[in-house]
């Protein structure tokens, strides 16, 4: 499929032919589902506790006799029942983290790309290069790309545009090898450099 470059003005600045195989897929929503929530268990700290009744600080003294009291059976003041013991089927710290195969990481990466292509809001750059740092002209040349959050992809960022764009609250820069699908989801635009393509189809081809 062929898509427009366009430079940082929006200007038109000739095509160029975007691997069908990573940008002209239709889009499958269960690969994708898949990737992201093995993404963001990952990112799950698993750090969260809470004491069982054999770690909590209370005696283990039986409370009152068993029989012959005319109230319920019970033991430790540390059980589950009473104010201030333990939790039952407390949460302990673990990790969500879990196996998913390579090919379904990078299939469901060409699905993410394909559909970004497929609703129109992937925008093929030039070049990503700023003569001077200027983050307010930036951000206004960044406005004529695409609305919302934007994502930059390139395989390595001039210092001066990089610099430029540190302080939008709305742009974000990826390199083409931390690329993943729920970056690439979760922003509106994805503007992606004439190297950032080739390093991308090198990538996944």
């Amino acid at each position: 499929m062929k898509a427009k470059i366009l430079t940082l003005d929006a200007a038109e600045a000739g095509e160029i032919d975007l691997n069908d195989e990573i940008f002209g897929l239709e889009p499958r929503a269960d690969l994708i589902h898949r990737v992201v929530v093995w993404q963001l268990a990952k990112r799950r700290a698993g750090t969260h506790k809470t004491k069982t009744r054999g770690e909590v600080n209370r005696t283990t003294k039986k409370v009152y006799r068993q029989k012959g009291t005319g109230s319920a059976r019970h033991g430790a003041r540390s059980a589950p029942l009473y104010v201030g013991g333990g939790k039952a089927m407390a949460p302990v710290v673990r990790s969500h983290e879990f196996d998913l195969p390579k090919k379904v990481r990078t299939a469901a990466l060409r699905h993410a790309l394909s559909a970004k292509a497929k609703d129109s809001k992937l925008v093929v750059l030039d070049s990503a290069a700023v003569d001077q740092v200027k983050t307010k002209a930036l951000a206004r040349r960044l406005g004529k790309l695409g609305d919302g959050h934007i994502l930059v992809v390139d395989g390595a960022f001039d210092e001066k545009f990089a610099l430029s764009a540190r302080n939008l609250p709305k742009v974000s820069l990826l390199l083409v090898d931390g690329l993943n699908v729920y970056d690439v989801l979760r922003r509106d635009t994805l503007v992606v450099t004439k190297s950032g393509i080739k390093a991308i189809e090198e990538r996944l081809a």
